[in-house]
C-alpha cells in the first residue's frame, strides 16, 4: 500500500506540473516594473562606479526576463498577482518616485561638483595674485637697494661732499661783503613774499617728506 500511495502521488505531481501554464504578458511586465525599481533603488544608493552597476543590473535582468517567457507556473496560484494591473499601478508611481530621486540625487552631485571647480578656480586666481605681488614686493626691494645702500649700522653709502664745499664762504660772509645792506634786505624781503620761492619751498617740504617715507 506504501508503494501505491508513493505512486499515486508522483502520478498526481505529474499531472499538475503538465497542467502548468506560463506567465501571462500582464504578467511578465509587472515583475519587469518591480525589478526596475529595485535597480533604481539600488542606484540610489550607490555612490561609486554607478554606470558599471547599472550595466550590470540591466543585464540580469533582461536575462530574468528570458526565463519568465518560458518560466511554467501554477494556474490559480499567483497570489499577489491576483490583482496585476493595481500593483502595476502602484510599482510604477514607486518607479516614478525612485526615478525623481536618482535625478535630484544626480543634480546634487553636479552642483557640488561644478561648486569644486570653482573652489579650485578661485584658489588658483588668489595664488596667482599672491605670487604676483611676492614678485613686486622682490622687484621694489631690490630697487629700493639699489638707491639706499646700507651697511651694518644701517647708516646710508652717500657720497663725500668735496672738500672746498667746507672751505667757501658761508652765505653770512658774503653779505657782510656788500655795502649796501639796506638795499640787500630790503631785496630779500620782497623775494621771500614772493609766490614763487612760497611754491619753491613747498615743493622741498613735500621733497623732504617723501624722503622721510623711503
Amino acid at each position: 500500500t506504501g508503494e501505491k500511495g508513493s505512486s499515486k502521488k508522483v502520478k498526481l505531481t505529474s499531472a499538475k506540473i503538465r497542467s502548468w501554464q506560463t506567465l501571462s504578458e500582464s504578467s511578465r511586465q509587472f515583475l519587469e516594473t518591480v525589478m526596475d525599481s529595485v535597480i533604481l533603488s539600488v542606484l540610489c544608493q550607490q555612490s561609486e562606479r554607478k554606470d558599471d552597476v547599472q550595466k550590470h543590473l540591466n543585464l540580469l535582468k533582461d536575462r530574468v526576463l528570458r526565463s519568465f517567457k518560458t518560466l511554467k507556473v501554477p494556474p490559480g496560484k499567483l497570489g499577489n498577482l491576483k490583482n496585476v494591473l493595481s500593483l502595476q499601478m502602484a510599482e510604477k508611481q514607486i518607479l516614478g518616485t525612485n526615478e525623481e530621486s536618482l535625478v535630484q540625487l544626480q543634480e546634487e552631485i553636479n552642483e557640488a561638483e561644478r561648486s569644486a571647480e570653482r573652489i579650485e578656480e578661485t584658489i588658483q586666481q588668489l595664488q596667482y595674485k599672491i605670487q604676483v605681488l611676492k614678485n613686486q614686493l622682490e622687484e621694489d626691494e631690490k630697487k629700493a637697494g639699489k638707491v639706499f645702500q646700507e651697511n651694518g649700522s644701517g647708516a646710508l653709502h652717500l657720497p663725500e661732499l668735496p672738500k672746498r664745499s667746507f672751505q667757501a664762504p658761508t652765505l653770512q660772509e658774503e653779505i657782510l661783503k656788500i655795502k649796501n645792506q639796506k638795499g640787500l634786505l630790503k631785496d630779500m624781503n620782497t623775494i621771500q613774499q614772493s609766490a614763487d620761492l612760497k611754491n619753491m619751498l613747498t615743493l622741498i617740504e613735500k621733497t623732504y617728506e617723501k624722503v622721510d617715507f623711503l
